[in-house]
């Protein structure tokens, strides 16, 4: 009897996702993998077989196209174990630089789509008393450059996110991790994976320069997406996943930058803190 999960991967046709979603099938994994166009998503896993890995076209801003492709995953694998939420998209700008629908969108795919997919899943995990959500923010989740406010706004909402999920289904035997990697080398920071404001206001040169600092990356970031991949599965087999990851040493640097800043800025506040408590 084969005893491998059933994987089921969002935002899989490149990136982190497509390096995951091979390294699975190479391992005996069934995968279910979702894309917006499932032919990209065919295209670029290549030759497979249809009983170990199912694309699905899926448009992650409709519940009923989420439902659809988890009830697929289910007839075709007879269950799901583990969801990733891996899609989503980097937008750079000045808030007030950035219209509604750029805002709306992000969040959409960002935030809601990780709910939607959450959704439809855990009544299945409620059911089988097992499961492992793995979602996937960014170290900008925590510890944001410049100009990318609402980039960190959606990734700091799956943050806080997860580690309450993680308390509110641990009764249930499933376990939520949340990913906040730093820079891998993958298509992230193409045009592609990348939404800037369509207005620019001139003023604001410490973003236009933080932008140009980060299409200079493209193709030398310090993360291996081959092993990321590696660690994703693990998290998987792990029977106490940590609930929080920060994946790279750039991510562990920052995350750790923002953790003395905090301690020193919650200290040398601490007398004001305490002023508001009835004597």
């Amino acid at each position: 009897m084969n005893t491998k999960k059933v994987w089921f991967v969002t935002g899989a046709s490149k990136g982190l996702g497509l390096s995951l979603v091979k390294k699975l099938i190479a391992n005996g994994y069934e995968v279910a993998a979702t894309s917006r166009r499932s032919q990209n998503l065919i295209e670029a896993v290549g030759t497979f077989d249809e009983q170990q890995f199912l694309p699905l076209e899926v448009d992650l801003k409709s519940e009923t196209s989420i439902s659809d492709a988890v009830e697929k995953t289910i007839t075709h694998f007879g269950k799901i174990d583990v969801l990733v939420n891996n899609a989503g998209y980097g937008i750079g700008g000045a808030v007030e630089e950035l219209n509604q629908d750029e805002i709306s969108n992000s969040f959409d795919i960002n935030v809601f789509a990780v709910i939607r997919t959450i959704q439809a899943v855990m009544p299945f995990f409620r059911e089988q008393k097992s499961g492992n959500i793995i979602n996937i923010s960014s170290i900008a989740g925590f510890a944001a450059g410049t100009g990318w406010a609402m980039y960190a706004s959606t990734k700091y909402a799956v943050m806080g996110l997860s580690e309450v999920m993680a308390d509110d289904v641990k009764e249930f035997g499933i376990k939520v991790t949340v990913v906040a990697p730093g820079a891998f080398r993958t298509e992230f920071l193409e045009d592609s994976s990348l939404v800037f404001a369509k207005k620019k206001i001139d003023e604001y040169q410490a973003i236009r320069t933080s932008h140009k600092k980060y299409a200079t990356m493209n193709g030398t970031q310090i993360g291996n997406p081959e092993k990321c991949a590696d660690v994703l599965i693990g998290l998987a087999e792990n029977p106490n996943p940590p609930v929080r990851l920060y994946l790279g040493s750039d991510s562990y640097n920052r995350a750790t930058a923002k953790i003395n800043l905090l301690s020193e800025e919650l200290e040398s506040n601490k007398s004001l803190s305490f002023s508001t408590d009835f004597e």
